[in-house]
This record gives structure tokens, C-alpha cells and sequence, in this order.
């Protein structure tokens, strides 16, 4: 089921990841500047940040396996 991982924008925990995952964003700073994801309200910004950690690590998985 998803979760609601940033209140201010109601962005969905899924949503995010599927973002993440179709575009190389290494920081919560990148991701404001790319998206209308996250506007610096701070609430949510060790999931956000927890969820680019994430993603990177899947991406670096992936380009590991061939």
C-alpha cells in the first residue's frame, strides 16, 4: 500500500521511487531543482533523502549486472 511521504506536495512513496528510478537525482537538492517534488518545508526530508540513497543504490546494482 503506498504511503504519503512528503505532506506538503501528498507525493506517494511509490510515485517517488518511480521518479527516482526513471531519473538520476543523487540529492535532495537536485530533486528541487528538477521536480515540484519537494519545496524545502523539511518535514519529510530524511524519507526523501533515505528514498535518493535508495534509488541510487539500485541504479549502482544495475549497472553492475549484466
Amino acid at each position: 500500500m503506498a504511503e504519503v511521504i512528503c505532506l506538503c506536495n501528498e507525493v506517494l512513496d511509490i510515485d517517488l521511487r518511480e521518479y527516482l528510478d526513471s531519473h538520476p537525482i543523487g540529492s535532495i537538492d537536485e530533486l528541487r531543482e528538477q521536480a515540484s517534488i519537494c519545496n524545502k518545508c523539511m518535514q519529510c526530508q530524511d524519507l526523501v533523502e533515505g528514498e535518493i540513497y535508495l534509488a541510487r543504490v539500485r541504479r549502482q546494482r544495475a549497472a553492475g549486472q549484466f
